[in-house]
């Protein structure tokens, strides 16, 4: 085993599935981060998890609409055992069984997607010796909290806020630099010249001032990296739009 020559910590015996998991962990010191070279943002939406810099681009499909199925049937099966002034699934135990079956498969295909994508991504950037920028997706959330309760926002907030935390922890572990930056207009100013773009088909974006023209996502990027690039050195570097790259999806 990859741990076996460190100490032991704390152990913890759990009861799940029927089965009894003894958790030990271990006490594994903590990597010396490196001097990065450069930078790889992450840019988070719906349907793609966008990363890259001036150079390159890569898209991970999000595992929203696969979860999103699972929730459809918890809730279809549902209706179907109630009615207006009684919820019969409640007292049919394979009715309900099946239904938190359901439940428990679309978080656990979130976070499978979270934790394979969080390492490509980090593995990608210890690979170039690049620091990992992120947005702070807090105030995001906090948005989404506010919209009407449906699935699909409920595993957005879940995709989110899981990435968030295992984007950093995969960070720490591996010793990858992590930079954080806001995210206020990084999908509408030009990486150019930092001036207002306008809407120029569907996802396009282009500048008037300097004729910039790239994807909504390509110019979350960009911005993401530049601001980055400024926590780091201080300075900027020409910026070039990247060759992009589709990764195909988790299955």
């Amino acid at each position: 085993m990859r741990y076996d020559n460190y100490p032991n910590g704390d152990a913890i015996l759990l009861f799940k599935d029927g089965k009894f998991i003894l958790g030990i962990s271990k006490r594994v010191p903590k990597p010396v981060k490196y001097v990065a070279r450069g930078v790889l943002a992450v840019d988070v939406n719906e349907k793609h998890i966008v990363v890259g810099n001036s150079q390159h681009e890569y898209r991970f499909e999000t595992a929203v609409e696969k979860a999103l199925h699972y929730k459809r049937l918890a809730e279809e099966l549902q209706k179907k055992y109630s009615s207006p002034k009684y919820s019969a699934w409640l007292r049919r135990r394979g009715v309900r069984d099946r239904i938190r079956y359901f439940h428990r498969k679309a978080r656990n295909i979130v976070e499978d997607w979270v934790k394979k994508t969080s390492h490509k991504i980090v593995a990608l950037a210890k690979q170039h010796l690049y620091a990992i920028a992120r947005e702070d997706l807090t105030n995001l959330v906090e948005s989404l909290r506010k919209l009407p309760k449906e699935h699909r926002v409920s595993l957005l907030i879940l995709s989110y806020r899981m990435l968030e935390h295992w984007i950093d922890w995969q960070c720490e572990k591996n010793g990858v630099p992590l930079i954080v930056v806001d995210p206020k207009n990084t999908s509408s100013t030009c990486p150019m010249c930092s001036s207002k773009l306008i809407e120029n088909g569907y996802r396009r974006l282009r500048c008037s001032r300097c004729g910039f023209e790239a994807d909504r996502d390509t110019v979350a990027v960009l911005n993401i990296e530049k601001r980055a690039l400024i926590k780091m050195w201080g300075a900027l570097t020409p910026l070039n739009a990247p060759q992009m790259t589709d990764v195909a999806p988790n299955r």
